[in-house]
């Protein structure tokens, strides 16, 4: 029997699961930990991971460390994301980590964790024709699926703190403000020419925002499982009137929210906005929620080498 962690270093929280991997081939996980680190936050057009980042970061993965490293025949993979991936001092953060954590991260491309996203939806989702979102803290990962085959994908440097952070939508936003980040977004989308080929289909969602959206829903919904939302779906009405919610709030308003998670206020209207752009842009009539995205990607690959 072997045990397999993987850390996920993101640009706004660090995850860690440990899988336990039977001699059947079935995959069990006995452990699910999470630390806000924000990664990203501060980095600028500079792509300068900063000082007050990287000790944040540091301290959660030796915290990780803790959990995994007394356990037997364990094998550890690490990843990280947009935030290194763009950082000028990448070397720097990465020989750091090595040294204090003594981990390997591999900083993963964005197609690989766009292809890895897809592979954990695939795997866990029966999906036919939609597109794929993965809004992560510095980027945003997309994937055309045409009859539960990927056809298509790519990686977008912005995200829920890089937008926030860009267009000052942390607190009350203002009508110019959110003028300015759609108006960003509906450029750099446009770019992308295949995405007209998702037009009306529904968008498959993975990231933290997303996961947010979804637990406010739930909440609202009174569900008794607020956290399981794998296959969870909302009209693209009910999306719509969840963010002018949040617009209507302040940061602290937003806290408030029975569902919202706690540090991600700050973020939230960012980190919705490239989904609701697209909504808008392909006249999906709905979205479907996905707890399987990179992680399970990589367990996938894992098990199949």
């Amino acid at each position: 029997m072997e045990n397999l962690a993987i850390v996920d270093l993101g640009s706004n929280s660090a995850r860690m699961a440990v899988n336990r991997l039977h001699p059947n081939g079935t995959v069990e996980e006995i452990k699910r930990v999470k630390e806000d680190t924000r990664l990203s936050k501060g980095m600028g057009a500079a792509h300068i991971l900063q000082p007050a980042a990287i000790e944040r970061t540091i301290k959660a993965l030796l915290n990780f460390k803790q959990l995994y490293e007394h356990l037997p025949n364990t094998k550890v993979i690490g990843i990280t994301t947009a935030a290194v991936r763009m950082a000028k001092n990448q070397t720097e953060f990465l020989a750091r980590v090595k040294k204090e954590v003594g981990l390997d991260l591999q900083v993963l491309a964005g197609d690989d964790e766009a292809y890895y996203d897809y592979l954990g939806v695939a795997n866990s989702l029966v999906i036919q024709d939609c597109l794929i979102l993965d809004t992560g803290g510095a980027s945003c990962e997309l994937i055309l699926v045409k009859d539960g085959r990927k056809q298509q994908l790519i990686s977008v440097p912005f995200g829920a703190v890089t937008l926030s952070e860009q267009f000052q939508l942390d607190d009350l936003v203002p009508a110019a403000n959110l003028f300015r980040a759609q108006m960003f977004l509906r450029n750099r989308l446009a770019d992308i020419w295949w995405l007209s080929e998702a037009m009306h289909y529904p968008i498959v969602l993975l990231g933290g925002a997303n996961r947010t959206l979804a637990r406010i829903n739930r909440r609202r919904q009174k569900k008794l499982k607020v956290e399981d939302i794998h296959g969870y779906r909302l009209k693209t009405e009910t999306v719509y009137h969840t963010f002018l919610d949040l617009l209507n709030r302040s940061r602290q308003g937003r806290q408030d929210i029975s569902g919202m998670e706690y540090g991600r206020a700050d973020i939230i209207v960012g980190g919705m906005l490239p989904l609701v752009t697209l909504l808008q842009m392909l006249d999906s009539d709905r979205v479907i929620f996905s707890e399987s995205g990179v992680r399970e990607g990589i367990i996938s690959e894992y098990l199949n080498q």
